[in-house]
């Protein structure tokens, strides 16, 4: 029964840490990999991206842009918007100067000011829809706490069953020690309730031993004595 809980257990807690590795890949592994990731937070480019959907967007050259391109820019200092290249219009005076004029898929208006190249982020590669729900709840309080919490929580739970086999080893190592060694004096005939008994025994016994030794001496010395006492006597009479 206890191999079969571990066992589910062991396939349970994989699963999730798999989950979270691949969640981990997701949203930071693929940054090393030189994309850069945003939540679709309105529906102006349905059904191309979904709302609450992660999009990966990589660095492209501007100059490579083309009506029909869909880009990824700065609207604005604290706004990021993803929107379909219309139209690419070079600036009257430096040609070298390019600006995009965008629409979203399912606005019905083009955007009102124009996208600086220099404000192009990059081009949207692929998505992953409803991931962005989870990025943007754990990348702000309460869900990044939430998400610290349960990460360790799932640390003590992957750990916890390792430390309690470990002890439970640890018992049954020592209970087949005691095992071993009581076998040891079952076979050598050697107990040790009987060896202490036979000690007490013994010591019983010297203590006997010495007490009739004692109770003798003096028998002896008492004749001893009496005889020596009968000499004195006899002497003191012939005088």
């Amino acid at each position: 029964m206890k191999k079969t809980v571990k066992k589910v257990w062991n396939i349970v807690t994989s699963i999730i840490v798999a989950l979270i590795v691949l969640l981990a890949i997701a949203l930071v592994g693929v940054r090393l990999a030189g994309f850069k990731v945003f939540t679709v937070l309105s529906g102006s480019m349905e059904p191309t991206y979904h709302v609450g959907s992660l999009i990966y967007v990589r660095n492209v050259n501007y100059q490579e842009l083309q009506s029909g391109d869909v880009i990824t820019f700065m609207l604005d200092e604290n706004t990021v918007a993803t929107h379909r290249v219309v139209g690419v219009v070079p600036d009257d005076e430096d040609p070298a100067v390019i600006r995009f004029r965008t629409k979203g898929d399912a606005n019905e208006a083009e955007d009102g000011a124009l996208v600086h190249y220099r404000n192009v982020i990059g081009m949207p590669v692929f998505s992953i829809p409803r991931l962005g729900y989870v990025a943007d709840y754990i990348q702000h309080p309460p869900g990044m706490y939430i998400a610290i919490a349960a990460g360790a929580v799932l640390l003590l739970l992957v750990f916890i069953p390792d430390l309690f086999e470990e002890d439970d080893k640890k018992r049954k190592a020592r209970a087949h020690k005691e095992d071993a060694r009581a076998d040891s004096r079952r076979d050598s005939g050697s107990d040790p309730d009987a060896a202490a008994l036979a000690e007490r025994a013994g010591r019983l016994r010297q203590a006997a031993e010495t007490l009739v030794a004692k109770e003798e001496h003096q028998a002896l010395d008492g004749r001893l004595a009496q005889a020596t006492q009968g000499e004195t006597t006899g002497r003191s009479s012939g005088a």
